[in-house]
């Protein structure tokens, strides 16, 4: 009560914001008429004008006011559009580092022109982040001109792009990408054993548009690199055999052999249903009688059981993916966002579960995957020095926004009044009489021009509207991830006379359903052939101007655009984002969802206080229930699942912060590595340690000689580190020799060996072939550490039933993990430095004929004086590439074109040729 009466006193905190930005806003229109008088060539010195007071000393906040006139008066001259007040607001929420809920169409994308272009102004680079290619792509080349005209780059990332246009594309002031490829280049990044591979700078500031999709639909999925793992790929075949020939339970504690969860989405065995599974599998040959599926033997095929069940049970063709041709012909299957109804090209579901999918649907299976890197969107976002998003959609999600990224969300007022009318819900016994009333609905609007958006939540729903509308003999266009690349075109007519639509989740499509229908998309059509003459275009552009206008007032009197919703979502914010796309800029239109008590919503969550509502009221077949109380009952029932979706977000947040925090170590250490020129302090420390620890292990300090285990401390000098140290003869010429003097001679050993091949290949290449081994090896154990934390990870939960805390429980052990891990590290690299031996040139062409083809000694290279010889690993061999003296000014030429007429191949990745010891990318390579 008390805080009512505040807010009523003093306003909200989104009311003093606003106010607060108004004030801002004020200033920026009283500059409009001094900027609008300036020439184009004034305007466009005004951006190195406010790069040099930035390096003067004033803040981005002080040139904000001129900044954003600037920009708007050049949005004016370059594209048309002219910034409303309520965009100038939302542009200061994103400087800001906040979220902005704008409606769908008040111009999200011009909105985020007004704070890319002040913080691109820093030189620090600003990343747009969008939810697919086609946004990316559409936004750069639509806000291109705007900012090129203010002197400033833009570059756009795009999926199977070369390496050499992403490091171009992250180098411009501005970058329009998807949040997957920003993330795998993070990734990426930190895998690369040469910093000149390196693609992104600093972590600046991020504008991420629809960015509820972004960080809230896709936060629990992990973006990972992964490489193909040893796996049974006849497993998978057999073992889809076996869901079919168990029984499925009614209930969870009734008959059969297992029990499918719907709401939490998982699979349980019962106990009749693991010996039932057992005989089965004893029959096809992957158990011995009498063996039990829980024996440590079997604890793979257990596992491929679970994933067999929950393929079977869980995941449905059309709902969860579709099967597809891929670029060889051949079909796969491929994922659907259940958020967005978007196709998931290249992701994989994890833990087998994906090739238990394409045994269930008989395509081709796939290895399993090893994960190489990963890490989650949430903890990726987190890492931009200032992070900000606009989505039409995210009060229902404020608190997640605050708690998890600390993102304040601000809802901006719209530029002209809502007049979108919401009807109640239409709630009727069964889906069949849903679907009749549907239909009904749709063709009363039909007949009388109103163009109708029906939303469905899944492809399998939307076919079936679409079936019912052929049988209707209605006409009528289909949304889903089946047809994504007509999306745009299909979105875009969506509001002419009469049209129905319909669509699977509208999130994020991108595109505005203007009423009467888009002529824009029509005219750069006409205006993009070729065989029209230039007055011929006018003429059909005119044409098709003069039809939209009737079309547009015909379907304003019809009542605009209207929304019908065949179920609702488990969360309101996508009901509202459907909602959303009737009632744009002041427009007429309407909205209605039909609901059924055999929507999995109310079948799961709500279906229990909803039937005794329903009793009460008891309607006859085909009439729907309108109760206020009962659309409270489904909202109680969608806040319940979005808590219980924001809950499971954490967690695995949680868990993550764990990975991330060994993550940013394991990251920094790796960089400093790559970027130092000399690791020898790095690798002589590494030295000292290793060593001293084995000795310490088979001679500790403060022991009896009794105690000591010479034998075996010479027999893993000799076999891991290839050292030949006589340390019993050492105590024997002089038994006075404790602990540390035996270090100190080990030391002074390994030292003077190390220094003799130094001295053969030189420092300069051997310090990079130290550099190559220590990143590889961090690499490598760092893969199997990740491995390790999964397994951790699925299995922790178990340790709640001896009463301990399983987060905390991981937090312990992970750690002792870590340190296992740099333990190992440095074990493994200097096992590796020490025991690698250098032997002279003449040995080379021997040497040479061993090695695989790309690691050959290149024939216009300058003679080496010595060559690195056998190694115990492959690294060893890439690492030392020849080096040549300073070139002199008479230097050869060592273009592609030259060294084509030489007859000669050079590749991007091989030594330059000039014997500068640079790959030839990164010298010569560089002028091509």
């Amino acid at each position: 009560m008390f805080a009512n009466i505040a807010k009523k006193i003093f306003g909200s905190r989104n009311d003093r914001l606003l106010k607060q930005y108004q004030k801002i806003v004020n200033k920026i229109n009283a500059l409009e008429q001094q900027i609008k008088a300036l020439s184009d060539e004034a305007l466009q010195a005004k951006t190195a004008e406010f790069k040099q007071r930035l390096s003067n000393g004033e803040t981005l906040d002080d040139i904000l006011p001129e900044a954003f006139a600037v920009c708007r008066e050049a949005s004016v001259r370059t594209l048309g559009m002219r910034h409303f007040d309520v965009q100038l607001i939302g542009g200061m929420v994103l400087h800001n580092g906040k979220i902005a809920e704008m409606r769908t169409g008040e111009g999200k994308t011009l909105v985020g022109t007004l704070a890319v272009y002040l913080n691109a102004l820093s030189g620090k680079g600003v990343h747009v982040v969008t939810v697919n290619d086609y946004l990316a792509e559409r936004d750069a080349g639509i806000m291109a001109p705007l900012y090129n005209f203010l002197g400033l780059s833009v570059g756009v990332i795009l999926s199977n792009q070369e390496p050499f246009y992403r490091q171009s594309a992250y180098n411009s002031d501005i970058t329009y990408g998807t949040n997957n490829e920003f993330g795998f280049d993070y990734l990426r990044d930190n895998m690369v054993t040469d910093q000149y591979d390196k693609v992104q700078r600093e972590l600046n500031f991020a504008v991420v548009d629809e960015v509820d999709s972004i960080l809230i639909d896709e936060a629990r999925t992990p973006l990972i690199i992964s490489g193909q793992a040893d796996d049974n790929i006849e497993l998978y075949k057999i073992m889809n055999q076996v869901p079919p020939m168990l029984h499925r339970q009614d209930k969870e504690d009734g008959d059969g052999d297992y029990w499918v969860d719907e709401k939490n989405h998982q699979v349980t065995l019962s106990e009749k249903g693991h010996e039932h599974a057992e005989d089965i599998l004893a029959r096809l040959g992957l158990l011995q009688d009498g063996d039990s599926l829980y024996s440590t033997g079997n604890i793979m095929l257990m596992h491929h059981l679970m994933a067999a069940l929950r393929a079977h049970s869980l995941f449905h063709l059309d709902q969860h993916y579709v099967i597809k041709p891929n670029d060889e012909g051949q079909p796969e299957i491929v994922i659907v966002d259940e958020h967005t109804g978007r196709l998931m090209d290249g992701r994989r579901w994890s833990e087998g579960l994906h090739q238990a999918v394409e045994a269930k649907e008989g395509v081709e299976i796939k290895r399993e995957n090893q994960t190489l890197a990963s890490i989650t969107f949430q903890n990726y976002f987190r890492l931009y020095t200032k992070l900000s998003g606009m989505t039409g959609t995210a009060d229902t999600e404020a608190y997640e926004f605050q708690s998890i990224y600390n993102l304040e969300t601000v809802i901006i007022p719209t530029n002209k009044p809502i007049q979108r009318k919401d009807y109640n819900d239409q709630i009727f016994r069964t889906a069949e009489e849903k679907y009749e009333a549907v239909i009904k609905d749709i063709k009363e609007c039909h007949q009388k021009g109103q163009p109708v958006l029906v939303g469905t939540t899944t492809i399998e729903n939307s076919e079936l509207v679409s079936r019912l509308l052929n049988q209707a003999g209605l006409a009528h266009n289909v949304l889903n991830a089946k047809e994504h690349h007509r999306e745009a075109l299909i979105v875009a007519q969506a509001g002419k006379p009469a049209m129905i639509t319909v669509a699977t989740n509208m999130a994020g499509r991108g595109t505005d359903i203007v009423l009467g229908g888009n002529v824009k998309h029509q005219a750069d059509a006409i205006r993009a052939d070729e065989t029209l003459s230039e007055s011929e275009k006018e003429r059909q552009i005119k044409l098709l101007e003069d039809n939209w206008e009737a079309d547009h007032k015909r379907v304003m009197e019809a009542g605009g655009l209207h929304i019908i919703g065949t179920e609702r979502h488990e969360s309101r914010r996508i009901d509202n984002q459907l909602r959303g796309r009737a009632g744009r800029q002041g427009d007429l239109g309407s909205s209605r969802f039909y609901l059924s008590f055999e929507d999995p919503l109310l079948r799961l969550f709500a279906l229990d206080r909803a039937a005794a509502i329903l009793d009460r009221l008891a309607p006859e077949r085909g009439v729907p229930i309108e109760a206020g109380i009962l659309t409270r009952q489904i909202e109680n029932a969608q806040r319940k699942v979005e808590g219980r979706n924001f809950d499971m977000r954490k967690q695995v947040l949680e868990y993550d912060d764990v990975a991330n925090d060994q993550r940013k170590v394991i990251y920094h250490q790796r960089n400093e590595i790559l970027t130092s020129t000399d690791i020898s302090d790095i690798v002589r420390e590494m030295r000292e340690e290793v060593l001293g620890n084995l000795v310490d292990v088979h001679m500790p300090a403060d022991s009896m000689e009794e105690q000591w285990d010479i034998p075996a401390l010479e027999a893993i000098l000799e076999s891991e580190f290839r050292l030949r140290a006589h340390i019993q003869e050492w105590l024997k010429s002089d038994n006075s020799l404790e602990n540390e003097d035996v270090k100190e001679l080990l030391l002074k050993l390994v030292e003077t060996e190390y220094a003799n091949k130094v001295a053969l290949v030189g420092q300069d290449q051997f310090s990079g072939f130290e550099r190559n081994v220590v990143l590889q090896t961090i690499d490598m154990n760092w893969r199997e550490h990740l491995a390790a934390m999964d397994y951790l990870r699925q299995g922790i939960h178990l340790r709640g039933y001896a009463q301990k805390n399983p987060k905390q429980e991981y937090k312990r052990e992970a750690f002792e993990m870590f340190q296992n891990l740099w333990r190992t590290v440095r074990y493994n690299a200097t096992a590796l430095l020490v025991s690698v031996e250098v032997q002279p040139y003449e040995d080379v062409e021997t040497i040479e004929q061993s090695m695989p083809q790309m690691y050959t000694h290149h024939a216009d290279a300058p003679d080496m004086q010595t060559v690195l010889g056998e190694s115990r690993d492959d690294l060893a061999r890439e690492a030392l590439q020849p080096v040549a003296n300073e070139n002199d000014a008479n230097q050869p030429d060592y273009s592609l074109t030259a060294m084509d007429a030489m007859g000669k191949v050079v590749h991007r990745n091989d030594p330059c040729p000039c014997g500068s010891g640079l790959k030839y990318k990164q010298c010569h390579g560089k002028l091509g």
